[in-house]
Formats: C-alpha cells, sequence, structure tokens
C-alpha cells in the first residue's frame, strides 16, 4: 500500500481563511490540498460539528517550512 504523501497542517473553520492560506503556502513554493465536506461549502456556509471545518494538507516533505509559514501567517 502507498504510503501518504500530504500531511494535515492545520483546520480553518472559513473557507475564506482557508483560500488565503492555500494562496499564500503556494507562492512560497508549498503545494497544498484542501478538505471539506461538501455541506459545508455552499452559499450559505455551515460551520455545526465540524461541518464547515477546513482541512489544509501539504506534503510530508514541506511540513516544516509550512508550518513556520503558518506562523507568520496566524496572528
Amino acid at each position: 500500500m502507498d504510503e501518504m504523501k500530504y500531511e494535515l497542517l492545520t483546520e480553518l473553520t472559513s473557507r475564506l481563511e482557508a483560500d488565503l492560506l492555500e494562496s499564500y503556502l503556494e507562492a512560497n513554493g508549498i503545494d497544498v490540498e484542501l478538505f471539506q465536506e461538501s455541506v459545508g461549502h455552499n452559499v450559505y456556509p455551515v460551520t455545526v460539528d465540524m461541518l464547515g471545518r477546513v482541512q489544509v494538507f501539504v506534503p510530508k516533505e514541506k511540513m516544516k517550512k509550512a508550518q513556520k509559514l503558518l506562523e507568520k501567517f496566524t496572528p
């Protein structure tokens, strides 16, 4: 079985914030994969019981760099 190549960097409660983080990381050379339950991603976002949460995954080999960038991104 193939080993997972991506690791969970963080979970956010806003798709907008996740999209901004994705752009920031990609501008710094880190690929990003976002995962969100489909019910949480619509015109009226749902944030009840983790449905609106967005998981941000990055490649394992770039995790340390991504964590440092995340610290600068998050006040």
